[in-house]
């Protein structure tokens, strides 16, 4: 049930014409996919995640990414890997926190598209404060109330 209420597509950042990355969030976290170049050894690619920065690029040469964050994260949580892709989760300082964009100023999400994000955590939340029903088919009408304040806020554990 809950993977029903999963990302069911990554958000993308164009710059003229080329895309830059992919995203996509959960409560918890966020999720950023970079297109790796080809013909590049796998160790020269190089990310550094601070607290409300990130930086990728390939070892001796100027950085391909060297933003601050939309909103701080957890460092000791967050991580890179390389499978094909460069995929950086960002684990969310505050969880619920609905992002337009993991980079600041970069991205950002049109008014639906970020609305339609909202929902898709607050269902999220939901799911996770009751187990056993199945919310991948709930809608709200109006505005989506936020999931980080909404009847008491997200219990932490």
């Amino acid at each position: 049930m809950a993977e029903n209420l999963a990302p069911e597509k990554r958000h993308s950042f164009v710059h003229n014409g080329q895309k830059v990355f992919e995203w996509d969030q959960t409560l918890e976290e966020v999720n950023m996919y970079i297109e790796l170049p080809k013909g590049v050894p796998t160790k020269l690619f190089h990310c550094s995640i601070q607290a409300s920065h990130v930086e990728v690029g390939i070892r001796g040469n100027p950085p391909y990414l060297n933003h601050d964050l939309t909103h701080p994260v957890k460092t000791d949580s967050s991580f890179w890997t390389i499978d094909g892709e460069m995929h950086i989760t960002l684990q969310k300082r505050e969880k619920g926190k609905t992002w337009s964009s993991p980079i600041q100023g970069q991205g950002i999400l049109d008014p639906y598209a970020a609305d339609q994000e909202q929902k898709r955590l607050m269902l999220q939340r939901f799911q996770e404060e009751n187990p056993g029903f199945d919310f991948s088919q709930a809608q709200f009408s109006g505005t989506c109330p936020d999931p980080r304040t909404f009847m008491g806020g997200i219990r932490s554990e």
